[in-house]
């Protein structure tokens, strides 16, 4: 009975000694895990998009190339009127700097949003400091008001 006792003094003394578990700890600890997560697959995002769009342009150069063969051996024999060739170039050209122009847009777009995004977390931030602060005061207070100076 007494070694019971001991064995029990003892796990006692090992659950006291265990670190202490603070819900801040786990919620930072997390939340910092899962963002470097994510930021660490950036490049690799970042660069599987770049092979992609390295694989759509070598897709259509050959697309192209063998155009160019085709438009010998077939349209030259057509006789498209080069008036008509134009317009249809002016239409693509129209065409293309659409696309360009909503490219433009929406990596604007995207950097605004990114940087409003940011934008609202450094406000959270400061405001989350300016209330914690004010908070330790009126803490801080309160804890004079129940234990005055003797």
């Amino acid at each position: 009975m007494f070694y019971g006792m001991d064995k029990k003094d003892e796990q006692i003394q090992n659950l006291q000694e265990e670190k202490h578990v603070s819900i801040c700890d786990v919620m930072k600890g997390n939340t910092s895990e899962v963002i470097q997560k994510l930021e660490s697959n950036i490049p690799t995002l970042v660069q599987n998009y770049s092979e992609l769009y390295t694989a759509y342009m070598h897709m259509f150069d050959d697309l192209f190339g063998t155009c160019y063969m085709a438009e010998k051996e077939f349209f030259d024999k057509l006789n498209i009127d080069q008036g008509i060739l134009k317009e249809i170039k002016k239409s693509s050209d129209a065409v293309k700097n659409h696309y360009l122009n909503n490219i433009d847009m929406a990596a604007k777009f995207f950097d605004a949003y990114v940087k409003t995004r940011i934008s609202t977390i450094k406000s959270f931030d400061n405001y989350a400091h300016t209330m914690m602060n004010s908070y330790a005061k009126i803490l801080a207070q309160f804890n004079e008001s129940m234990n005055p100076p003797k």
